[in-house]
Parts: structure tokens; sequence; C-alpha cells
């Protein structure tokens, strides 16, 4: 927990990144959906009329920089607070003492850091505070705010979405780097359109992770002189291993699974092999990916070719037996297969049309005839009765009504027209015709 006189405190060794953070939004790059002339948030922050927000965005667009930026301006008391280090018994001194200061006319801006990591409890803590306006909250996150932020919480805070940083946003950033005296500006650096330009690549959209590349390339540039060198090849030692922008449990992690379900879905087996290639080289748990692909067999292709699922099967024992790398071709092939796949949804429509009648009737008596008697009790009581066993049948079927009288004749599997499902469905047409028609002339013989 810091206070705002600590807020700005500089320091000369401090990493490049941290030494040029814009302590104005005059200085701040990016985000002009929210800052530009005119826009809400910046009207908000200029006439400090802050209210509780959430800033939601990716590592290194300015979430922190923001609050800094709040907290020069703002006449409130500022305190700032990082998840990873606070608990219940810090939040609830900051509560107290912001509470005084409400009495006293005194506003409390609360900024936390990595909110998402703040467990359900420690939120609450907050809730009573924001409510009667002891605090105003503001929280930076990376996570979706709806998955990670209480809904009580979340209810009262406005959310301000941060856009990853684009290319030119970056390169900006690194040529005041070069150029301001709390970057490089004091010594001669020479390096590249084409390097700078690379560096915002590599970036990913993150001016933190740009200014630390360059601060790599400029400590290690070649020294010629009274000039550093920042060469193609430093860059390209640098940069040979480009992390993805992947994290497991956060929600890019649902985002790429999400990606390969909707492209195998869309018959395209290369952008499929492309997120599948993203995940795994990340870092997935390729039995994660692996399940996934076992549940597309059934919810997307289903009966239009059930062998789906056995390659899904397959696909996953070979992943379970065998691991990364050498699994990732037999993942390959299971996606590509569901790619070019027909398609049908119609397993998945079928549950869940079931799923609704059953959570609403949970109560229907299972028929009769269908219920098991394994007690004389049982059969005096009439369990079995009216029961016909198929296989003794000529048709291998009879007309025998399973489900509850209540949905006696309701259709929950709907076959579709591609592939194999054609035929099932021509199948299950006949049948229905068969059972239509023999209880017709059974109840006639009654």
């Amino acid at each position: 927990m810091n206070q705002q006189s600590s807020f700005f405190d500089q320091n000369q060794n401090a990493p490049l990144a941290e030494r040029l953070r814009p302590q104005t939004l005059e200085e701040f790059v990016g985000q002009t959906h929210l800052l530009g002339e005119g826009k809400v948030l910046r009207k908000l922050i200029e006439d400090d009329e802050i209210g509780s927000m959430i800033f939601w965005g990716p590592p290194g667009v300015g979430k922190t920089t923001l609050a800094r930026i709040i907290a020069n301006r703002t006449k409130a008391d500022f305190i700032t607070f990082s998840a990873v280090t606070s608990g219940i018994k810090e939040i609830k001194e900051v509560m107290e003492s912001a509470e005084k200061n409400r009495r006293y006319g005194t506003k409390t801006i609360l900024f936390v850091d990595e909110i998402h990591r703040f467990n359900k409890a420690q939120q609450d803590a907050f809730l009573p505070y924001v409510e009667k306006g002891s605090i105003t909250l503001i929280g930076a996150t990376t996570e979706n705010p709806s998955f990670e932020i209480n809904n009580a919480l979340l209810s009262r805070c406005k959310v301000f979405v941060l856009n990853a940083l684009t290319e030119d946003d970056i390169v900006s950033l690194l040529h005041r780097a070069l150029t301001s005296p709390k970057g490089f500006g004091n010594e001669k650096i020479q390096i590249s359109e084409d390097i700078l330009h690379g560096i915002a690549v590599f970036s990913n959209g993150d001016a933190r992770s740009a200014l630390s590349t360059l601060e790599m390339l400029v400590l290690n540039g070649d020294k010629e002189g009274d000039t550093v060198v920042v060469t193609q090849e430093a860059f390209t030692q640098v940069t040979s291993k480009k992390s993805l922008l992947y994290d497991r449990n956060g929600e890019e992690h649902y985002n790429i699974i999400s990606a390969l379900h909707k492209s195998m879905r869309n018959s395209d087996p290369d952008a499929a092999v492309y997120w599948l290639a993203r995940m795994l080289e990340a870092g997935e748990d390729p039995l994660y990916v692996a399940r996934r692909i076992i549940r597309f067999s059934s919810e997307d292709v289903g009966m239009a070719d059930p062998h789906a699922m056995e390659i899904a099967v397959a696909a996953y024992q070979a992943a379970h037996d065998i691991g990364m790398p050498e699994c990732s071709v037999n993942l390959t092939e299971a996606v590509v297969y569901m790619s070019l796949a027909p398609k049908s949804n119609a397993m998945e429509v079928a549950y869940d049309s079931a799923a609704a009648d059953a959570k609403n009737m949970l109560d229907e008596p299972v028929p009769m005839q269908i219920r098991n008697a394994p007690t004389g009790l049982m059969k005096d009581l009439c369990y079995g009765e009216g029961y016909i066993y198929a296989h003794d049948t000529k048709e291998k079927v009879a007309a025998m009504e399973c489900l509850p009288p209540s949905l006696a004749g309701k259709s929950y599997y709907q076959p579709g027209t591609q592939g194999l499902e054609a035929k099932y469905g021509e199948r299950l047409k006949a049948i229905k015709e068969w059972k239509k028609a023999h209880s017709a002339s059974d109840s006639k013989k009654k």
C-alpha cells in the first residue's frame, strides 16, 4: 500500500519503461477512444469527477499509468493497493481511514492493481465502502471482469476497455525513448526504422515489452566511439524466441480454443491447424486440446460421420501415450478430419431440448411398461406390464411408448441432411411411421 506522495517517486536506475511512464494525459499514447478530446474518460479525469471504475486490457497498454495520472490530478486522497501483497486486514485498515476522511469531507480514491487476484472475500470487503461512498474504487485487470469481479462490485463500477497499442503507437514511444532525457536522449544511439518497427511488431501491443526490448538492445549494442549501434543481428538474437500471447488460465486461453472450435465448425482446416499450433507452441496441455476435439466430434459432426468420434478418441489416446511434441501430428490429423467432416449439431440440439424438459419435469413417472420388476411385489403393482422385448419381434422394434405420458410423441433428435445423417434420418422416419401405424392398429384391436 502506497500513499500518493510516493506514487511518482522517480529512480534513474529504474527500468526504461518506468522512467518513461507518462505523467500527463498529453504524454499518454493510445486509447484515443477513451482519452481523445471530448471523450468521456478524459473529461472525468480533467474535471476530477472520477467514479468507481475498472480498467480492463492486456498488459502494457496504460492501465496503471492512467491511475497515476489520476493520482497526479485529483484533490482526493489517493491510495494504491496491490492484490498480490494486500490482505483483508490491510483492506479494512484503509477502509476505516477512508471512512474517517469521508466524515471530514475528503474523498479517497483506492487504486487496486491486478484486482482479479483478489478472492471473493477480499472483494466483498470493498463493497460496503463503495456503496456508501467512502471510497472511489479504480481496479486494473488483464482478465475479463465479468468472470473475475464479483457481480455486486462490478455493477457499481464503470468498465473501460483498453486496447492493445498499434504498431505506430509503439514506434512513437520508442522514438520518445531515444530522444527523452529520461530515456536515451543524452546518448548517441544508431538504430534503423526497420528495427524499431520490428520491436513494435514483436511487442504485440505491449508498451512495457517494447521499451524493455529496446533497452536490452541498447545496453548490449556495439560501441563505435561515443555511439551505440544496434544491429539487425542483435535484434534477431533478442527476438528469436517470440513469446506467444497465451495465458492458460486467462481470457486469451478461451479466445484461442474458441477460434479452433469455430474454424473446424466452418470447415477451415488451415485456420484450425494454425490455432492448434498457437496453443501447443505456447505450452497448452495437449490432452486439453484432445478433450475439446472429442466434444467437437459429437457437438458439430455427430451422426453425419460417427467415425469422427473414433478419430477424436484415438487422438486423445495418442496424445496421452506419446505426449508433446510427437502428438502434435496426431492432433493435427484429428483437427483436419473434423474440419473436413460433414457437419451436424443435432446431438447438441437434442440433448439441450431434452435437458430443458428434464429440468422442468423431474417428477415425471417412468411408464409402467418400461419399469424394471425384479420382485413379486413390483410385478403385482404392474411394473413391466405391457413391455415388449424388441428382439422378439420381426422388425426388431415395438410400437411401445417410452416417454412419460405428458411427453408422448415428442421429438428431440432432428436429423440433419449432411453425410451419413441423411441415411439415419430416413431410417428414423421409417421407424416412426411404422410405430404410428402399429400403435393405431393396436388401439383398434383394443
